[in-house]
């Protein structure tokens, strides 16, 4: 007798583990989760403040930022160990907002983009992420990995020749000491050596401290002064649906790659509205608001080893103390060392197996051309979005034509109790990509008077099919010849006759 396991309940299958309290209850566990925080912290700095610069806006409103989204998302997320942050991605779609009307208007549209994420999460935009094929979420987290790549270029030109040995035994040290020891991180140990070296040695490189001003104090409430009009409403509303969606798209995109990482089930809903109270919280702390960071995510899960809230909430504990408490010591850190990370990053992000000519001899062509695709578009216009759902679309293009080309239509002629009959069987999927054809599949002026088309072994899923049956009885009843469909299952032929006869007779 065959034993049936029952399918996991709605607790189970969201139950991740570690837990929380069984990190707080491991010496082991917890203290990779504090210092993968601290290696996530020491990596967000030069970030944020480089997103600032992109957004048009003061240093200090990436930084706090990150620190107010990633200690919100800790508790509201519904992915442990993913970091949030601001991010080069919302950076890009509101700064025309500081530049053009000012901080006021900027922090508004942050307020507004964050309560519609919040919108959105409660009509179930996080369902929707199982609309999103394999070749799709390849080609996204090849993008990535290139302009997280290609993000640090700037740090390696026009750079005083030591920055170059500095990244090269930064990547010595990040390959090799994780085939030795996992006890540390290695990305932290790499900070920690090359930034005393530097000091040590008293080199003149590029640092932390180069990239902006640190600042001095605690973040505070920030209310934007607009007028609550229709004008402003217009004014901030497309940039704010812009950045409620490229967060949203963003945060699930990673939260989806860091459960195939993990092997575990996150709560993407939960995620949506998490990101969209954390943006809120941002905008009501004058920050510039973000998104679910990739490049930090990954230093957490994968080289860090992280796996709960805890590094999350610590990474933006220990962002806040290091820019106020130890600005000083954090301003030295060479930008060589986070370069080196940031690089291993961007190659352990990367998907080399769906690169192998023997993957791509074995893939069909269709798939390959969609992650193409959204590679091409995401990092030719740096915005995921648009990279997602150009591959997303031309992913349903290109099934379309395929399972269109499925349909096929045999035709034979019997002779039933002495009358000629034309038979038709239809084989396939019908729907608006393969039913537009169908018509053109009977020989009606040869048919005899009798015609019976047999649909057992397809199946209608659209109006169009239903207009394009319709049509082909029109054609015979106009020739004066009868036309039998028979085959059909309850519901297409429910769906079938609700439809028929109300769509036009087609020609």
């Amino acid at each position: 007798m065959t034993a049936v396991t029952p399918a996991r309940d709605s607790a189970s299958r969201y139950r991740i583990e570690p837990t929380v309290l069984q990190a707080l209850r491991s010496p082991r566990l917890l203290t990779r989760e504090v210092l993968a925080g601290l290696v996530v912290a020491l990596a967000l700095i030069p970030e944020a403040i480089a997103f600032s610069i992109i957004a048009g806006v003061d240093p200090r409103v990436g930084l706090f930022s990150s620190f107010v989204m990633a200690v919100a998302i800790a508790f509201l997320g519904g992915r442990p160990a993913m970091i949030t942050a601001a991010t080069g991605a919302i950076a890009l779609v509101i700064a025309p907002v500081a530049r053009e009307y000012g901080m006021d208007y900027f922090i508004a549209t942050v307020l507004l983009g964050g309560l519609l994420q919040i919108v959105l999460a409660l009509l179930g935009v996080a369902k929707l992420m199982r609309f999103i094929p394999r070749s799709v979420m390849v080609g996204f987290v090849n993008a990535l990995a290139i302009l997280i790549f290609t993000a640090q270029l700037p740090q390696l030109f026009d750079v005083p020749w030591l920055v170059y040995p500095l990244v090269a035994v930064g990547l010595a040290i990040l390959f090799l000491m994780p085939r030795i020891t996992k006890v540390v991180p290695a990305p932290l140990v790499t900070i920690v050596l090359l930034t005393a070296a530097v000091v040590v040695f008293g080199w003149s490189v590029p640092n932390v401290g180069d990239q902006g001003e640190l600042p001095q104090s605690l973040p505070e409430l920030f209310i934007p002064e607009v007028p609550l009009t229709l004008e402003t409403l217009g004014i901030i509303g497309p940039f704010a649906l812009a950045m409620a969606v490229v967060g949203l798209l963003e945060s699930l995109m990673t939260a989806k790659l860091v459960d195939d990482i993990t092997d575990t089930h996150s709560r993407k809903t939960r995620e949506a509205w998490g990101q969209g109270v954390a943006n809120v919280l941002s905008g009501a702390f004058g920050g510039m608001g973000g998104c679910a960071m990739i490049g930090q995510t990954m230093i957490n899960v994968k080289a860090s080893g992280a796996r709960t809230r805890i590094s999350t909430f610590l990474a933006g504990v220990f962002l806040l103390v290091l820019v106020l408490a130890l600005g000083d010591v954090v301003a030295i850190i060479p930008m060589a060392a986070l370069v080196a990370v940031m690089i291993i990053v961007s190659v352990a992000t990367f998907d080399w197996h769906s690169i192998r000519p023997s993957t791509l001899r074995r893939m069909p062509k269709s798939e390959t051309a969609v992650m193409l695709i959204t590679v091409i578009a995401t990092v030719w216009t740096h915005n995921l979005a648009i990279g997602v759902i150009l591959g997303v679309l031309a992913a349903m293009v290109m099934f379309a034509r395929r399972v269109a080309h499925f349909v096929t239509v045999t035709r034979t002629v019997v002779d039933e109790e002495g009358i000629a009959a034309a038979r038709y069987e239809v084989v396939g999927e019908l729907f608006f990509a393969s039913s537009n054809d169908l018509t053109t599949q009977f020989a009606y002026a040869e048919d005899p008077d009798r015609v019976v088309v047999d649909m057992t072994r397809s199946h209608i899923w659209d109006a169009s099919t239903v207009a394009a049956l319709d049509a082909v009885v029109t054609k015979y009843e106009r020739l004066g010849k009868s036309v039998t469909i028979h085959g059909l299952n309850d519901t297409a032929a429910a769906f079938r006759q609700r439809l028929t006869g109300n769509l036009g007779t087609g020609h």
